[in-house]
């Protein structure tokens, strides 16, 4: 079972080349016609992609920025969310962004515990952290599976509160068929070139349910400005520009298809892994009518350290999403919690592994992975 012997090819954890030798032809054939416009910034490329990521993701109107993070902040400040007297709830189990975002906007965070099986912040795991200061609540949709929204919605709508949707994993992802918008007004998504949907560098973009909203969106990405240059509210510098948008509208042709990849892959594992015991390896637990689109493959694993080692001294390459909660990172000392405080993140943090996944895996690559996974737990057939 502890055999270090590396006989197999090796298995990134993620390479996005297959993505990009789909892309750049018709990237490079636009680049030609961005040159020679030359208008870089708020151009007709974003705004292009601007209609047609809204559309994509059944969304009435969409403002590009300049990262995740940014589209954050812009849906906190769209709230009313910007002074330190207010809380907004959120989950430990993200990346720092999602925090962060909230910190930048002026307020302060509150994290809550999550769902001990499908790691999300749920409804009925956050509403024992609400308090009298409570103004919004920001659940991430993670790994690509989409949170309790209509529970969510009930929540918001009977503690009067703002619902922002952290849907950075999530492209493409709707509930029982329904558009994220038709459950808040604001839906923030990162085109890290790692998600689903990637730029060639780092980009946002906020899905907006309400035109009230969209004129503030595009005058607090630009400097508060609208369409002159005074700055009539303070604001920021976030804007996707032409190049990138340019990417990403020759790559989201493609979402569908790579999603629908991934959710085969995604059985595959499921099957290969269901003989392992559920104690020493189970993938988190999915809801079929949330209809993930896989951003990840995570698994709870025994053992992990060692078979995060053994995996590697195979040629195989996982990550950690992510190894230490929020509430326990450096940065966010503030939230005034500790050790123990939200034991569900704290556990899962110790358990949680990241397998290879992504549109450059072979379905016998995955077969290989999860076939190594079988001899660690369970020896040589």
């Amino acid at each position: 079972m502890r055999s270090t012997t590396c006989t197999a090819r090796l298995i990134d954890f993620v390479d996005l080349r297959p993505v990009h030798r789909t892309c750049l032809p018709r990237w490079r054939r636009k680049l030609q016609e961005l040159v020679k416009r030359s208008q870089w910034i708020l151009g007709p490329e974003v705004a292009a992609f601007e209609r047609e990521f809204a559309d994509a993701m059944g969304a009435p109107f969409c403002v590009a920025t300049a990262s995740g993070t940014d589209a954050l902040t812009l849906a906190l400040w769209l709230a009313g969310v910007s002074t330190p007297e207010q809380e907004v709830v959120t989950t430990p189990l993200s990346a720092p962004f999602t925090a962060l975002a909230i910190v930048r906007a002026g307020a302060r965070v509150r994290f809550a515990d999550i769902d001990e099986n499908t790691l999300l912040l749920e409804p009925a795991t956050a509403e024992p952290y609400l308090t009298r200061n409570t103004v919004a609540v920001l659940p991430v949709h993670l790994y690509g599976q989409l949170c309790d929204l209509p529970g969510w919605k009930r929540l918001a709508s009977n503690r009067q509160l703002a619902l922002i949707q952290d849907a950075c994993q999530a492209h493409g992802a709707f509930y029982c068929g329904r558009a994220l918008t038709e459950f808040s007004h604001w839906v923030a998504y990162s085109f890290y070139p790692t998600k689903n949907l990637g730029a060639l560098g780092d980009g946002g973009a906020l899905c907006l349910a309400r035109e009230g909203d969209l004129e503030m969106a595009r005058a607090l990405r630009d400097g508060g400005r609208r369409e002159d240059h005074v700055a009539v509210v303070p604001g920021m510098n976030s804007r996707l520009d032409e190049l990138q948008a340019a990417y990403l509208r020759v790559a989201l042709e493609h979402l569908p298809r790579w999603n629908e990849r991934r959710r085969h892959l995604a059985r595959i594992y499921d099957e290969e892994l269901a003989s392992i015991p559920v104690e020493l390896i189970r993938p988190v637990k999915r809801f079929p009518e949330r209809a993930s689109v896989y951003h990840l493959y995570v698994v709870r694993a025994n053992q992990r350290e060692a078979l995060r080692e053994y995996l590697a001294n195979h040629g195989v390459r996982t990550a950690i999403h992510y190894p230490v909660p929020l509430h326990l990172q450096p940065a966010f000392t503030s939230a005034g919690l500790r050790p123990g405080d939200l034991p569900v993140a704290e556990k899962a943090t110790q358990e949680i592994l990241s397998l290879p996944f992504g549109l450059h895996l072979r379905e016998s690559d995955v077969r290989h992975v999860a076939a190594l996974i079988r001899r660690f737990y369970l020896g040589p057939r």
